[in-house]
């Protein structure tokens, strides 16, 4: 199928390969390679171009490599003499076989390679006889790798030329060179590769894989997970030290049908949107996923400051017919679902333009982060009896809320609830949202509408499940107190959120936020003087708290506008982390040392207390040097590509994501999203370290 397709391609483009002679120069042998220079042609015609080889035989084991060697070696060199009128081009590079010697993957030839170059020859040229002179080297390896190299000479005289006994081996050196793909090709800025092929048969596709030009693009030894549809194919690329994604990708694809026939293609993959890779779950275990995630999300210690709404929330449910207790628990479910679907439109809406995003991707904004703090602040005040709204509950937060039961301060309630749920990442949450975004939008829908449905269903517990409400104790003035006492875990919230700021956008975002939380205090307490006032004073106060307000917003606007915070953030809590970059992880598993990856940001909750119980202990660290293990952090407070396209390259798309790289390239391992210090232990115990 591969086959007919790129034939029908090939002859509307008009591609043929060219004729083929030869002529042999003197032999270059050594007990490991046997090297030759080989012509098209037994003589030239100026202004006629003329092809040239370096003819390779290698015994048996031995092999040489490829244009880009990949992870060692090093490429075949033609140094060429030639007189005036005369110009070498550069080797015509036939497909290469991959050769994988443990964790390292190199690109070569094995038994017989032929690697040709055009000669271009002046029309006005003169020398008769044409000498060509070229120096070759070459690297050759089996157990150990051998430099080698040898000097050869061609001898042509003008003449017409005329078949040699050779011509086979050009002809095979054409046959096994890619073709340029008559299709477009894209890389997105995570590093998968789409192929259009309108008609691709997915049955008869058995492998595919990629090879870049230029060494450095890629990590050669990492899976490159293939998916197929009948538009084309997507290959999912790990990045590596020198992927720049605004430069495209130029390389072959080899495709691999059923049958054991290969096709390979040349071609230049422009920057293409964002591209998750491709969901591995099935349907049925990605809802199991994310219903389970929603569901754990609650313990999260991100939304503790939002369980004092929840809690007064149930209590308030115990004073209520079973009716309203339904009304107000669906209205609390209805701001959870319709809070994390439009979270999902947002994340793919900015990842179809381009965007390179992930879970919690709002948290990196300080404007978001600090509007967020400005609100649990002023949710705080409103506890504490600053001021009301709708009668001054929490539960009742919206216009009215009160005379309609509540609802729309429980919807309120759920929105805010996943907001600031976004910073953390429970178990099997990371593979549900990664499999989300991956799928089809149907499938991210029903991914996201399953982790809403699944935050919610504690709260709807007690409102459906018959005699459940009446274990709670009855409404009354205690709540008064209850409500004011919570009102410093939203403080503490708060507080938090201005520490994220300060890693982001330094002491001047500090003072814009800081400033901008004793202008929203000022505001909702000129709205708390107004409130069953009359006439002037509640015209004076009410444009009291608009121009405060105002004022709060304009400072929105500078913090946006802030340059980020200096290098070395308070992730960073010991002086045995390294900033984690690709190079970096690439340079170390080159030497195959052990390496432990921590991605991590300020704003991930989960990520700070994993580091206080876990990694920042003083047996994990002890452990780290005793074995040698270099710690790789990487800080994902502010939007950073390389780490974005890292968390997708392993199935993830938020943070924490924990992964050990065992030593000599052993098969990285990752850990669970909540960590301790014993489970720690036995990774390492489990890797061998």
């Amino acid at each position: 199928m591969i086959a007919r397709l790129l034939a029908a391609a090939l002859m509307l483009l008009g591609l043929a390969a060219p004729a083929a002679q030869a002529m042999e120069s003197s032999v270059v042998a050594s007990p490991r390679a046997q090297a030759s220079l080989i012509s098209d042609s037994d003589s030239f015609t100026p202004g006629q171009p003329l092809r040239v080889a370096l003819r390779l035989r290698m015994a048996e084991g031995w092999y040489t490599y490829w244009r880009n060697p990949g992870d060692a070696g090093a490429a075949a060199e033609l140094d060429f003499a030639l007189p005036d009128g005369a110009t070498a081009g550069p080797i015509v590079w036939p497909t290469p076989a991959r050769h994988a010697t443990g964790p390292v993957m190199s690109y070569g030839y094995a038994g017989e390679v032929v690697l040709p170059a055009t000669i271009t020859l002046s029309p006005t040229l003169a020398a008769d006889p044409l000498v060509v002179q070229v120096h070759a080297s070459w690297l050759v390896c089996e157990r150990i790798c051998v430099p080698e190299d040898g000097d050869f000479t061609l001898t042509l005289p003008a003449g017409t030329a005329s078949p040699a006994p050779e011509a086979k081996l050009f002809a095979a050196a054409d046959a096994a060179t890619p073709h340029p793909a008559p299709w477009p090709a894209a890389i997105s800025p995570e590093g998968v590769l789409s192929l259009r092929m309108p008609g691709l048969d997915a049955s008869q596709l058995r492998e595919a894989w990629f090879a870049p030009f230029a060494w450095g693009q890629v990590e050669h030894s990492a899976p490159q997970a293939l998916s197929v549809t009948a538009d084309g194919l997507t290959l999912a690329l790990r990045p590596a030290a020198e992927f720049r994604h605004a430069a495209g990708l130029r390389g072959i694809v080899v495709l691999t049908d059923q049958t054991g026939r290969t096709t390979a293609l040349e071609l230049t993959a422009r920057p293409g949107p964002s591209i998750a890779p491709a969901a591995a779950l099935p349907l049925w275990q990605l809802v199991a996923f994310a219903v389970a995630a929603g569901m754990i999300l609650n313990l999260m210690p991100c939304v503790f400051p939002v369980l004092a709404m929840k809690a007064l929330g149930l209590a308030a449910l115990a004073g209520h017919r079973r009716r309203a207790a339904l009304a107000q628990a669906g209205a609390y479910a209805a701001g959870v679902v319709v809070t994390f679907l439009a979270l999902a439109g947002m994340l793919v809406g900015l990842r179809a333009a381009g965007a390179v995003v992930g879970w919690g991707f709002q948290f990196q904004s300080p404007v978001f982060v600090a509007a967020t703090a400005w609100l649990l602040f002023a949710i705080g005040l409103n506890m504490s009896g600053l001021y009301a709204i709708g009668g001054g509950s929490v539960a009742g937060l919206g216009a009215g809320a009160t005379r309609r039961g509540g609802a729309a301060g429980s919807f309120f309630t759920g929105l805010l609830a996943v907001l600031v749920a976004t910073p953390c990442t429970a178990p099997f949450m990371g593979a549900a949202i990664a499999g989300a975004l991956a799928a089809p939008l149907a499938v991210t829908v029903l991914g996201f509408l399953a982790l809403g449905i699944g935050f919610a269903l504690p709260y709807l517990a007690f409102a459906i499940i018959p005699g459940v409400a009446r274990l709670l104790p009855r409404p009354g003035a205690w709540m008064g107190v209850v409500r004011q006492a919570l009102a410093f875990p939203m403080y503490a919230a708060a507080v938090w959120l201005l520490w994220v700021v300060s890693i982001q956008a330094g002491s001047g975002g500090v003072l814009y936020t800081a400033a901008g939380a004793v202008l929203i205090g000022f505001a909702l307490w000129a709205v708390g003087l107004a409130q069953g006032r009359a006439g002037l004073w509640r015209r004076v106060a009410a444009a009291t708290a608009a121009a405060a307000g105002l004022a709060a917003i304009g400072l929105l606007s500078i913090l946006g506008t802030a340059p980020p915070a200096a290098a070395g953030s308070a992730t960073t809590a010991g002086a045995a982390d390294e900033p984690f970059t690709p190079a970096r992880l690439a340079a170390l598993r080159a030497e195959g040392r052990p390496v432990f990856v921590n991605m991590t940001a300020a704003w991930c909750v989960t990520c700070i207390v994993n580091e206080q119980v876990a990694l920042g202990q003083p047996a994990i660290r002890a452990a780290f040097a005793a074995r040698d293990i270099t710690y790789l952090k990487g800080d994902w407070t502010r939007r950073d590509p390389a780490i974005t396209g890292y968390l997708r390259a392993m199935g993830r798309d938020g943070v924490p994501l924990y992964v050990l790289y065992p030593p000599r390239g052993g098969a990285p391992v990752v850990l669970p999203q909540i960590l301790t210090e014993g489970r720690v232990l036995d990774e390492l115990a489990r890797a061998g370290l």
